[in-house]
């Protein structure tokens, strides 16, 4: 029986046994102007800071977030050693990094991965109710790549955070409903 649950070439059917504890942790987004990109996640996606670094020998810091349930928010570290390891033991924080000066230079921006050349496509976030969602970005002025019923795709919304990054807005049982 294979280990995954759909076919394509190129799969491994018998990886190392050490992988089984392996955790994917974290997408890093080079941010211009924390301030701004902070208020977007955490007032416009709702996610929480968990942890804040800053290097300053390096001049920059980082910023990561998340989805915690009520449950797992009162699980979070008070001791800053401790949050960073709660931060790293988690899975799909989000890492904002702000390069030190990048604010100040108005001509400052970074390539979204969607312009050419092609690369970085988008982060996603599934909510509720795509509807509902977009009509909440749409009242917030957060604007859009893709409205839920622009486009062949049905159902779903993309929106830019400030930095023209893509985010994907879906709802997790959108395309089984729509088989039904």
């Amino acid at each position: 029986m294979s280990r995954h649950f759909e076919k394509a070439e190129g799969l491994h059917e018998h990886p190392d046994e050490v992988t089984q504890e392996y955790l994917f942790n974290q997408t890093m987004l080079r941010i211009k102007e924390p301030k701004r990109s902070l208020d977007f996640y955490t007032r416009v996606l709702g996610m929480r800071l968990v942890r804040k670094i800053d290097f300053p020998e390096m001049q920059f810091s980082l910023y990561f977030l998340g989805y915690l349930s009520e449950e797992d928010a009162g699980e979070v570290p008070a001791d800053d050693a401790k949050r960073l390891t709660f931060t790293f033991a988690r899975e799909a924080m989000l890492e904002l990094t702000h390069n030190w000066g990048t604010e100040d230079d108005e001509a400052f921006s970074y390539h979204d991965g969607n312009a050419q050349p092609q690369g970085f496509g988008h982060i996603g976030i599934t909510v509720p109710d795509v509807y509902a969602a977009a009509e909440r970005f749409e009242k917030m002025n957060v604007e859009f790549v893709k409205r839920p019923d622009d486009g062949k795709m049905k159902g779903l919304a993309f929106i830019k955070d400030p930095d023209g990054y893509w985010i994907e807005i879906l709802q997790a049982d959108m395309l089984e409903s729509q088989q039904s």
